[in-house]
This record gives structure tokens, sequence and C-alpha cells, in this order.
């Protein structure tokens, strides 16, 4: 990270994890094994771009940081909610997740999907609760959650999960099968609709215009789907003990960009993204938007 993202990131993201501390505390009629389950993963180690993300876009549209916590403390449940799930047998079968054991390995798998469900649902809850503190105007409110739950839905992670599935053993597919369409697709889903989402939320609760409410979101899509591809080349490239992690895509037969174009190929194909992010925030946010700028410039050149 340049020193200007360092510090960034560095000031906001101890206020999500204290905030996500708050949150996080016992409840009365809450089982406490639930609890651990869900602080397990959420407090792993995480470096929070998804709610900062959702900070940064409610900061450049005039409200501050502070104002739109719970909102951003919702984005990270509803990923690490996505994490818990992935990683299950059913799923990804991964064993390590950030350099820790993955929460089924530690509390079951059972007690791994209802930590996921909680998280999930306590994001809209949380969500709502930030809208109100706002008094934010009831349609706007209702486009708050209704972004974060098709960010996290059957048209945006879920969606992306399913065809991740359907496209394993891709090289064995029939010749009907398109594996250049299936990966962005999956990709577009699975990764970038909830960065997406992250980025709109923090301009809804801002109460941003059209105009920049749309820019943030395609920011967003372009970012997160230059993240996947980064995240493809380092599973081939990377240095797993940097990456937390025990196995590898390429292992599992996934297919990824670095799979289907090359390392090159693919790191071109993320270099294009990140250019086309630049242009779309520069017109309406100009110098204000150096954060995501530098952000987006960090994605591809990150090594975990």
């Amino acid at each position: 990270m340049t020193p200007f993202l360092l510090k960034y990131f560095s000031r906001r993201a101890p206020m999500v994890d204290a905030t996500l501390k708050t949150l996080m505390r016992p409840k009365p009629g809450q089982p406490e094994t639930i609890r651990r389950a869900m602080s397990y993963s959420l407090f792993a180690g995480g470096k929070r771009l998804r709610p900062i993300l959702t900070i940064a876009a409610a900061e450049l549209c005039g409200l501050g940081a502070r104002r739109v916590l719970k909102a951003a403390a919702a984005v990270e449940m509803i990923h690490t909610y996505s994490l818990i799930h992935d990683d299950l047998p059913a799923m990804d079968d991964d064993d390590l997740r950030r350099g820790r054991p993955t929460n089924h390995k530690v509390f079951g798998e059972a007690m791994a999907i209802l930590a996921g469900d909680g998280l999930l649902t306590y994001a809209f809850e949380v969500a709502a609760d930030n809208a109100k503190l706002l008094k934010l105007p009831s349609a706007q409110s209702l486009d708050l959650i209704q972004t974060l739950a098709r960010g996290a839905g059957t048209q945006g992670m879920v969606a992306g999960q399913v065809a991740d599935l359907e496209a394993e053993d891709w090289k064995a597919k029939n010749h009907g099968f398109d594996p250049a369409k299936a990966l962005r697709s999956i990709h577009e889903r699975k990764t970038a609709a909830l960065i997406a989402a992250s980025l709109e939320s923090g301009a809804i609760l801002a109460q941003a215009g059209k105009s920049k409410r749309a820019a943030l979101s395609r920011y967003g899509q372009l970012i997160g789907l230059a993240f996947q591809i980064a995240d493809d080349v380092l599973d081939v490239v990377g240095d797993k003990k940097k990456l937390g992690k025990s196995g590898s895509d390429r292992q599992n037969n996934k297919l990824t960009y670095a799979s289907l174009y090359g390392v090159e190929k693919a790191q071109s194909q993320a270099a294009a993204l990140i250019a086309s992010a630049h242009k779309t925030i520069s017109p309406l946010f100009g110098a204000k938007a150096r954060v995501l700028n530098e952000l987006a410039d960090h994605i591809v050149q990150r090594d975990r």
C-alpha cells in the first residue's frame, strides 16, 4: 500500500473493528456458542476492504465515517458469512482461512452453517439500524436493504457460487459451455457484486444522487472483477504462507483467469479493468477520489 492508503486504512479499520466488537457483545437469549462461532471468523484478521469502501463512498458523498460504521460492519458480516459457507466441505472444502483453521474445523459443520446464517441475518438488522440512526427517508432505507440483499443473494454472491460449482471440471464440459463467459459471470457476481453494493450503500446513506451512486457501483464492479483476477494469479504465483491457504484452485481443477488465460494475460485484463475504474470515478469526484484510485491500483499490486 502507498503511505496515503495505509494511513487511510489504519485509521478506519480500527473503527470498523471497534463497532464489530460492540455489536458482537453477548445478548440476552443468544447462545454463547453461536456468538463465539460468529466472532471466530469475524475477527480472523480480515483487511476490512468492503466496510472501508462503504466508508470511503460515504465520505466522498459528504457523510463522515462514524455515521456509517454500522452499515460498514453489516457489509463485513455479509462477507464473513460467505467465507464460512464457501469453506464448507460441500463447497470449497478448505481447512485454512487466513492462516487459521476454518470455522467448521473448529466448531463443526452444523455450527459453521448456523454462524454464517447468524451473520447474514444480523447484518440486515444492523444496516437497518444505521438507516434509522441517520433518520434516512423510508425509500432510501429500503434502497439500502435492497442493495445489500441483491449483492449478497441469488443475483449476486449466491449466484456466483452456484455458477462456480457448476463450472467444476470445466475442461470436461461439452461444446456448449463457454468458459470465458462463465468465468466472468462467476466473478462479477461472486466477488464484484458485494464490493459494488458496499460502495453504493455508502452513497445511499449519504443521500447521494443517482449519478454518484451509479459511478461508485460501477467502480465497485470493475475493481471487484480485477480483485478476483488478482486472486487467481496469486493462487498460482503467490506465497501460500502470506495467503494463509493450504490448497490451490489449480489443484482442484477450478475455472480461473490464470487457468484459462495464463498469468500474463490475466494480469493484463486486471490492469485494463483498473484503468476503466479510474475513468469511471474521475469525472464526478476528481482529486477527492484519491483513496479509491490508489486502492484500485493496490488491488492488482498486492501479494496477499
